[in-house]
Formats: C-alpha cells, sequence, structure tokens
C-alpha cells in the first residue's frame, strides 16, 4: 500500500491520543477552577491556550470534551489564544535573556535552555522555517509555539518570518489534535 505500514502508524496514532488526553487533564484542572469563578467557556479556552505547554493542545480537548463546543469554534479560539503571546515572546526574547544573564544563575540558566534547543532543534536548524513550523505542529511534550519561539530567536529566524511559520505549525498541530479529540470523543460516548 505505496510503502506506508499502517501496522508501524497504530502506536503512533495512539500515543498521540494518549499525549493530548493527559494535556487536556491539565486543561480540564485550569478549566474547571475558572469555571467555578465564573468564567465565560470561550474566554477559558482562549486563556487555556496561552499557557506555555498546554497550549493549543490542552485546549481543544477542554473545548469539544469539556465545554462541548463545535470543533471549528474550539479550534479557532485554541488557534487564537496560541498566538496571542508569541509576538511578545519574540520582541521581548532578547532583553530578558540579556537581563538574567547577568546574573550567574541566569547565565546558567541561558546557557542550558540555549544549549538544549540547539540539541532539541536539528530540525530547524537544518530546514529553519520549515523545521520551525514542524517541530511547533508535532504535537508532543516540548514542541509547540512557545518552545518554537524561543527556538526561533536562538536560530536568529527573524520576526515576521518566525511568527509566520509558528502560526503555520499551531494550525498543523490543531491538524493532528482535532481529529484526535473527535476520536476520543466518539470513544466516550
Amino acid at each position: 500500500m505505496n510503502g506506508l505500514n499502517y501496522k508501524k502508524l497504530i502506536p503512533v496514532i495512539l500515543l498521540l491520543l494518549l499525549i493530548s488526553l493527559l494535556q487536556a487533564s491539565t486543561g480540564t484542572n485550569a478549566a474547571n477552577w475558572l469555571s467555578e469563578r465564573g468564567w465565560a467557556p470561550w474566554m477559558i479556552v482562549v486563556l487555556i491556550s496561552m499557557l506555555p505547554i498546554v497550549e493549543l493542545r490542552g485546549a481543544i480537548p477542554v473545548a469539544i470534551l469539556l465545554f462541548k463546543m463545535p470543533w471549528p469554534e474550539a479550534v479557532l479560539l485554541s488557534v487564537m489564544g496560541n498566538m496571542v503571546p508569541i509576538p511578545l515572546i519574540l520582541l521581548c526574547m532578547d532583553g530578558f535573556f540579556r537581563l538574567i544573564s547577568k546574573s550567574r544563575l541566569g547565565k546558567r540558566f541561558t546557557d542550558w535552555l540555549f544549549a538544549r534547543t540547539r540539541r532539541k532543534g536539528k530540525s530547524i536548524e537544518k530546514y529553519e522555517a520549515w523545521g520551525l513550523a514542524i517541530f511547533v505542529g508535532i504535537p508532543l511534550p516540548g514542541t509547540g509555539a512557545w518552545t518554537g519561539a524561543f527556538a526561533a530567536n536562538i536560530f536568529g529566524i527573524r520576526f515576521w518570518r518566525s511568527l509566520l511559520f509558528i502560526f503555520i505549525g499551531v494550525l498543523m498541530a490543531a491538524c493532528v489534535v482535532t481529529p484526535l479529540t473527535l476520536m476520543g470523543n466518539l470513544a466516550l460516548n
């Protein structure tokens, strides 16, 4: 069948579904806490998608599974929320790193972060902007728009180019997380 090994594809899909559900549980805890304080569901989805680590990967399942939003609304709110902090991160990162690098502990942290990002960002280094989009778009721990913004800065990708390819990566992640969430929703019903 065109060289695609379906037996190897099924565990990957199951792993992505499991990761999506784990991130959703973190998002669910935040959503429940905010709901108890009277926040509207759409605001909660936007806020959750802005959070590092959780991002869109946790917000889409929360929107669909917890708030029963239609998937197009869930995706739109999650993508918008996920992108809100990215321009600020891209614009302020150099100054932030310069500031914290003045202390010994801050210098150690930035050195560690830069080394880690360079190690994890081989695809970004090799394929530049498209590597950045793929890195952001793969819904695994340690990837996402926040990490992509750090990587774009470290690898010297210009602001507008970074913003565009991070956005493309966020859309790619939405294209993976949404069907997995919908499949999980079918399995729960």
